[in-house]
């Protein structure tokens, strides 16, 4: 999968907000509101192996990085999207299913969905669980990868788009998410969410999803939520993250 980065993407910093120092010192996402009706899209169960080692690894990492030892996700506060920076979900889905080290250390990598270019939404996962799909996320984040190469690729591809605004519509409903918490990777240094124990990997993140192509994600996901009689809650606070 991709190499991680130092981050490219200027920090913006809002006046009066501090960066986030502590696993509890994020604030609360504004309740999303539904006057309307969401329903949960068509999703095909594609499991990878997630069992008791692998879990015992999710919690051994989690202490490292984190401070908490345990393999649960509990009230995720954050959905990351992702592309996967390959033409094939068997590709994604083959990587995230190999729990090979990533970085040095176990469990492997991987997202709790990835959607095709034909639209199909693949669930890998279990929404309970944690996955390591990106650094100083994995604590509070919901990863959704989109198969692909581009932040173009993806946004241009009409059925893969319909399909991952309707799946992250749904999990900011069923979650209380709002709007400002629906990140691309490259912008996770500076969510009030990003917690990262390690002093060397606390500036690395990813290319994926900056600012540019988010601001469209997310004018687009606040259309369909318009049309469907959604409340999506507060815009972006950005952090900034010292990088």
């Amino acid at each position: 999968m991709r190499r991680a980065v130092l981050a490219a993407v200027a920090a913006v910093t809002i006046a009066g907000v501090a960066p986030v120092t502590s696993l509890h010192a994020a604030p609360a996402p504004a309740a999303v509101r539904a006057t309307g009706t969401i329903h949960k899209p068509p999703i095909t169960w594609k499991a990878i192996a997630f069992g008791a080692k692998r879990k015992r690894e999710m919690a051994a990492y989690s202490k490292r990085h984190y401070g908490t030892r345990t393999w649960h996700l509990r009230h995720p506060k954050v959905i990351v999207e992702h592309y996967t920076d390959g033409t094939t979900f068997s590709g994604a889905w083959n990587t995230f299913a190999s729990n090979a080290p990533h970085d040095g250390e176990l469990p492997g990598t991987c997202a709790h969905f990835i959607i095709d270019r034909d639209g199909t939404i693949y669930q890998l996962v279990p929404l309970g669980i944690r996955c390591r799909h990106a650094i100083g996320m994995n604590w509070t984040a919901i990863g959704i990868e989109h198969v692909g190469t581009s932040d173009n690729m993806v946004l241009g591809d009409h059925a893969q788009m319909r399909s991952s605004l309707r799946l992250t519509l749904w999990l900011m409903h069923t979650y209380g998410i709002n709007i400002g918490n629906v990140i691309g990777h490259a912008e996770t240094l500076q969510s009030p969410y990003h917690h990262e124990l390690y002093p060397s990997w606390q500036c690395m993140t990813h290319a994926d999803f900056p600012h540019p192509a988010m601001h469209q994600y997310r004018q687009r996901l606040r259309t369909l939520a318009t049309k469907r009689g959604i409340g999506v809650g507060a815009p972006p606070v950005w952090v900034d993250s010292g990088c």
